[in-house]
C-alpha cells in the first residue's frame, strides 16, 4: 500500500493504477474515562468534534478504542475517510 498526499487530499494506492481518493481531518480530543465509558456502554455511540480546519465531524466512538487509557482519550488524531465519507483509518499524531 502506498500513501501520497496532494493538496491536502490523501491518496491510497491499493493496486498499481488503482487510486482511492481519501479526505483527512485532524481533531484534538480530550475525553474523560467516564465519558468514554458511556460510549462503551452504548449510552452514546458517536463522538462529535470540530476539526482544526473548523469543520464539524461525527464518527463512531468505537474507532477510538485502541487509544483508551486509564486517563481516557487525549491527543491529536488524523481521521481518514473515502470520497463516500466512509471511515478508513485513524492515527494518533
Amino acid at each position: 500500500m502506498i500513501l501520497r498526499e496532494t493538496l491536502g487530499v490523501l491518496y491510497e494506492s491499493i493496486e498499481p493504477l488503482h487510486l482511492v481518493r481519501m479526505q483527512t481531518l485532524i481533531v484534538d480530543l480530550r475525553i474523560s474515562p467516564d465519558e468514554y465509558l458511556k460510549m462503551y456502554q452504548g449510552v452514546a455511540s458517536s463522538v462529535r468534534a470540530q476539526a482544526r480546519d473548523g469543520r464539524s465531524i461525527r464518527f463512531p466512538a468505537r474507532i477510538l478504542q485502541p487509544y483508551v487509557t486509564r486517563e481516557g482519550i487525549s491527543g491529536s488524531f488524523l481521521i481518514s475517510f473515502d470520497e463516500e465519507m466512509k471511515f478508513r483509518a485513524i492515527d494518533r499524531l
